[in-house]
Parts: C-alpha cells; sequence; structure tokens
C-alpha cells in the first residue's frame, strides 16, 4: 500500500482505529431537511487519546488518513490536542472517511456512515511499528477497527500480540456497530481479544453479547473468568460496574446526575478517564469515579470530543464545585 509517515515518538498509550469527519445537522430532524451542518473529527480511539491527552497521559495514534483536506484536517486537530501521530500515514490511493448525525428528538443520534474503502481501512500488520507498541505501558483497542476489514482485524491482533509479548497491558473497549458486522461476527471476534485483554470496558448490551448474560455483575464476572484481569460494565447514567483486579465480588460504582446534550463520546471519556487513573495508581473503583464524572462532562458538550474534560475541571467536577475561570 501506498503512503508516508508523519514523524516519530514514544508515548506511554498507544492506541489504533479510523478517525472520520463528522458532519453535525444545525437542526433536528430527517437529514433531507437539514440544510447546514457542523464539521468535526470523530472516532472512537482518537476521542480516547485526546482525552487521555487533556488528562496529562501522552498518547500515541495509528491510523492511516487520506491525502485529502478531510486527512490535512484530521491530522492538524489531533497534533493540535498533543496527540503524537507519528505512526499515522497519509494514504493517496483512498479518502478520509464521513459520517452524518441525525438528531432525534428525545433519543440518542442516529449516525450514518460512508467509510467502505477509506484509507483507515487500509490499515495491516505492516503499520503497526512493534517498537513504538512495545515501548508504551498500555494498549488500547476497540471493536471497531476489526470490522472495518481483514487487514484490520490482522493489525489488531498483531499489536496486541506485540503488547502482550513485551508486558504492555491491554485495555479493550468493544464499541459494537451492527452497521458494520453482524453479531455474530463481533461475538467470535471481540471474544478473542477480551480473552487477551488486561481491561474489557463494555457497555450493558455489548457486555451480554459477549458472555450472554443481561444481568452486568454476572457478566462482568464471567469476563473474568473467559481470562480479562478487570472488567468494567459501563452502566450509563447509572455509573460502572466494576469486577476483577482487587475487587473480589463486582461492584457498583454510582454515576453523576446531568442532563444530556449528546450522549455520543461519553463511553469513550470514561475510557479516557478510567485509564488515566489506572495509570495514576488508583484502585480500579476510584478509577471509575473519576470515568464516570468524565463521561458526564461529556454529555454536556455537543461532539465527540470537545467535552472531554482537562485534569482541573475533572476534579472540580468530582469535588462538586466549579473549575477556576480566572
Amino acid at each position: 500500500m501506498s503512503g508516508r509517515r508523519t514523524g516519530q515518538g514514544g508515548p506511554r498509550v498507544v492506541t489504533l482505529g479510523e478517525s472520520m469527519i463528522v458532519l453535525n445537522p444545525a437542526t433536528a430532524g430527517p437529514l433531507r431537511h437539514v440544510q447546514t451542518f457542523h464539521r468535526s473529527l470523530a472516532g472512537a480511539e482518537s476521542n480516547v487519546a485526546i482525552g487521555l491527552v487533556r488528562l496529562g497521559v501522552t498518547t500515541g495514534w495509528v491510523s492511516r488518513l487520506g491525502d485529502d483536506e478531510f486527512g490535512r484536517y484530521a491530522l492538524a486537530t489531533l497534533r493540535g490536542e498533543g496527540v503524537d501521530v507519528s505512526r499515522v500515514i497519509i494514504d493517496d490511493a483512498a479518502p478520509t472517511a464521513v459520517y452524518f448525525k441525525e438528531l432525534r428528538a428525545g433519543r440518542d443520534p442516529a449516525v450514518y456512515y460512508y467509510r467502505r474503502g477509506s484509507a483507515a481501512s487500509r490499515l495491516g500488520p505492516a503499520d503497526i511499528g512493534e517498537e513504538y507498541v512495545a515501548g508504551a505501558e498500555l494498549l488500547h483497542v476497540t471493536g471497531i477497527t476489526p470490522a472495518l476489514s481483514d487487514s484490520c482485524a490482522r493489525a489488531v491482533f498483531t499489536a496486541i500480540e506485540i503488547a502482550r509479548a513485551a508486558g504492555v497491558k491491554v485495555s479493550f473497549d468493544p464499541n459494537y456497530r451492527s452497521k458494520l458486522w453482524s453479531s455474530e461476527q463481533a461475538r467470535t471476534t471481540m471474544r478473542q481479544i477480551a480473552r487477551q485483554a488486561d481491561i474489557v470496558m463494555p457497555g450493558i448490551a455489548e457486555a451480554e453479547l459477549l458472555t450472554g448474560h443481561q444481568d452486568p455483575a454476572r457478566a462482568a464476572a464471567a469476563l473474568v473468568a473467559a481470562g480479562a484481569g478487570l472488567a468494567v460494565v459501563k452502566l450509563g447514567a447509572a455509573g460502572a460496574l466494576v469486577a476483577g483486579g482487587e475487587t473480589t465480588t463486582p461492584q457498583n460504582v454510582p454515576g453523576f446526575a446531568v442532563t444530556p446534550v449528546d450522549s455520543i463520546g461519553a463511553g469513550d471519556a470514561f475510557a479516557a478517564a478510567f485509564l488515566a487513573g489506572i495509570l495514576s495508581g488508583q484502585s480500579p473503583i476510584a478509577a471509575a469515579r473519576q470515568g464516570n464524572s468524565a463521561g458526564a462532562m461529556a454529555t454536556q458538550v455537543v461532539g465527540d470530543w470537545e467535552g472531554m474534560p482537562e485534569g482541573d475541571a475533572l476534579a472540580a467536577f468530582m469535588a462538586g464545585r466549579e473549575a477556576a475561570a480566572r
């Protein structure tokens, strides 16, 4: 595959996957009636990367972007947020992907992807730098990337293999996308990843998909029994449930009551803050509380990553006070 790299680096956390241009409608309702859209950037893995950097954790993102204006925008945005993009490949043979949100009153937004044949779908094992991954403390992957193409799936498993051989911890957020693959395909692949992960962070439906258990506590326990060192089931507004590690029985960590503006990206904010907490030496319970806080804060801002909190703001939110404005 053609392409050129963008630089060099050595962050504490490495993640890989596709970032897309997202077009947010200015008004709610069917897209055929929307006249104006606001452009931004989206992608579960790059969202987590931004969230980690804002909390003081150096993070690198591995991917491919098209040699086009959208690719240049994505690269500039991530670099501007402090994410290491030294392993990003600019691909002159495929475009940067795009997706549209459709706002629906009282419900989560609907999304429409235009990502088939994208530059990121051409990511492969050869794009995963062994020294880059092996030099990190943690590798973060999701269930989105292996759904994009066979080469992307091989890239994910190559990264995991490198990480495990080097003693690098692996975290996994299933992030199941039914528009990308069937539940049967997803279950098979994601179970393989979960068994090799030190941290697994599914939502309620994803936990059931992986384990067959509707009860989050039973699902979390099953994930730990299957090989995950730590299972954290995200419960949305209700918080999170933690199993494994120092927690002998699944323990609920309550959420924070807020009125959401945009729920997309909340799970990524949770993942970033939870991982930042674990990397700083917090207990899984304390890290989950921090994750709940970040997830709640992210829902207060429209956009996939724009509401990711910085450390001072997160601490102030958790303490129930406003961050200093001046």
